[in-house]
């Protein structure tokens, strides 16, 4: 897809944020995979793998609703280098993890680093994202073009992060792994320090904090949907699909977890790639500069009913085979990846949605708020992931996610068009 024509003073500013943006999400992914596998082995049970990401989402929520005002307040690129610097200590840190700590000593151990990590992430992402509400060019679609790109690239890299992650625990192994992915980040933030041009927003010393919470239907029935749609998604993606594949993939040697490694890796990689590539394509695909903002409107609620369908014919099949078996894993693969597709689809929506429905002094507030959101239905789906795959298996967990795509869609019923908006194209 062609890049939408930008403000010449706002073009390199977009290109550092992506840039950072994008190292910054190789690393996300690459440990999210590394934490998982590499404690899957240690013996860790489903629930105890979902505690690791536990703080992780928690720490997201508190930082979206801070970030948005913390950016209002002292500007975007002071969010987007203490997001990375944060990271590079939390790589550093979870270095340290001593294999011989007791099981309960190091669960807590990684939940406090993960937390550091969810902040981390959440800074840099408020960050990238606000700023293209600022840069982007409000002609033809512009904005949702420009949103499309950066979602979408972030997935792409995000997904070769977890194909990275699973290479990196096979070959340098988990604390190699990590000090080479932090020395390469601390490496980034000194070229961006260097070299971020200006653009961006430095902050307006009378931003308030209780400006952070909405008073827009819209943005909060968006941020409502956002919990479920991405609860529904992390609710099989963070613990139960990987645990399932390893125990069909794996004979338990040493060179068998390596090979469940790499494939188990794979597919992580190409469902977030996949999912990132529609995500950029959907623009074209919905024909954004063509309809008016209450025809997306239309259009999200059509796509997440037509999303909820999947997992609840996933679940069927499930329900069909209890047990591991070769046409159920083939049937897993393909309707995740489709899975996949529709979700991208509807993340997309969402991501233009709330850009379109917030004003230009608020963006970084609006965002913030909901992301937070984001990272509510994240946390949900991190729990319910190792709790619904241990009590139910395949068929609990895939049903909780149809039951959660659904809420998602009710919510997204109560989307209205805003008043004033423009009647022509999306903005």
């Amino acid at each position: 897809m062609t890049a939408p024509a930008a403000r010449p003073e706002g073009l390199s500013a977009y290109i550092a944020v992506t840039a950072a943006y994008w190292a910054f999400m190789l690393t996300d992914g690459a440990l999210r995979m590394l934490v998982l596998l590499h404690f899957h082995t240690l013996g860790f049970s489903p629930v105890q793998l979902a505690y690791l990401f536990l703080l992780y989402e928690v720490a997201g929520m508190v930082t979206n609703l801070c970030a948005g005002w913390i950016a209002a307040r002292f500007g975007l690129t002071t969010t987007l280098y203490a997001g990375l610097g944060l990271q590079v200590v939390a790589l550093l840190t979870l270095a340290l993890l001593d294999p011989a700590w007791a099981v309960g000593l190091s669960v807590a151990y990684v939940m406090v680093v993960q937390g550091a990590s969810g902040v981390a992430k959440d800074l840099a992402k408020m960050s990238s994202k606000s700023a293209v509400k600022l840069l982007a060019p409000s002609e033809d679609g512009g904005l949702f073009r420009w949103v499309a790109l950066l979602t979408g690239s972030k997935n792409a890299v995000k997904g070769l992060g977890f194909l990275l992650g699973a290479a990196l625990l096979g070959t340098l192994g988990f604390t190699g792994a990590v000090l080479g992915m932090a020395t390469v980040l601390g490496l980034i933030l000194v070229a961006v320090l260097l070299f971020m041009p200006s653009g961006l927003p430095k902050g307006r010393k009378d931003a308030r904090f209780s400006d952070v919470f909405s008073k827009s239907p819209n943005v909060n029935w968006l941020s409502a949907a956002r919990v479920f749609l991405f609860g529904a998604r992390d609710v099989w993606f963070v613990v139960g699909i990987p645990i399932y594949f390893y125990a069909v993939l794996s004979d338990g040697s040493e060179a068998g977890n390596r090979a469940a490694f790499f494939m188990i890796g794979t597919f992580m990689a190409l469902w977030i790639i996949l999912y990132g590539a529609v995500q950029a394509y959907a623009p074209h695909l919905l024909r954004a500069s063509q309809r008016t903002d209450a025809d997306l409107i239309r259009a999200a609620r059509a796509w997440c009913l037509g999303l909820a369908l999947i997992p609840a014919l996933l679940t069927l099949a499930s329900l069909l085979s209890p047990a591991p078996a070769g046409w159920l894993t083939l049937t897993l693969v393909l309707g995740l990846l489709a899975f996949g597709c529709v979700f991208a689809i509807n993340s997309s929506l969402h991501s233009y949605l709330i850009l379109a429905f917030t004003k230009s002094e608020r963006v970084t507030m609006d965002v913030g708020f909901y992301y937070m959101a984001n990272a509510a239905g994240r946390l949900l789906g991190t729990l319910l992931s190792g709790l619904t795959y241990q009590l139910g298996g395949l068929p609990l967990m895939l049903g909780t996610a149809a039951v959660m795509v659904a809420v998602s869609g009710a919510a997204v019923g109560f989307l209205r068009p805003e008043p004033g908006a423009e009647p022509g194209p999306a903005r």
